[in-house]
């Protein structure tokens, strides 16, 4: 099992945790989360990652992820790798594949020979590990 260290918390993102943890504190019941906030939030999602944003801020990931439709900010970040079909392997070379959470784990394949594993269930299995 894979054992993940917790990241640092980035300054903004942690001052805007502290902008709704206040909010939090004087609202009224039933009162929704100001638009400001929400903006704030969907832009540092882009940046941090969806899933991550809406755990600090205890927001619901799906309501963020509308908003982030709704402000016209897209959360598909440039992908930090390219997927290459096995075809393009050659059968007597060899290939280092990494994977790389963000938050500390990893994991390097090293292929030799013509036999290939199945490389995406092996990058599931990592990134769904806990």
């Amino acid at each position: 099992m894979v054992k993940r260290k917790r990241l640092e918390v980035p300054a903004r993102l942690a001052g805007l945790e502290q902008q709704f943890a206040a909010w939090r504190k004087t609202r009224a019941k039933g009162e929704r989360i100001p638009e400001r906030l929400w903006k704030a939030a969907a832009k540092l999602a882009v940046e941090f990652g969806l899933s991550r944003t809406a755990k600090l801020l205890k927001v619901d990931y799906y309501h963020l992820k509308k908003r982030l439709d709704r402000y016209g900010v897209s959360s598909n970040r440039n992908p930090a790798f390219m997927e290459i079909p096995p075809v393009a392997f050659p059968s007597s070379g060899e290939c280092v594949i990494e994977f790389d959470d963000g938050a500390g784990a990893s994991m390097r394949v090293h292929l030799k020979g013509a036999d290939l594993p199945d490389v995406l269930a092996l990058g599931r299995s990592f990134w769904n590990a806990e």
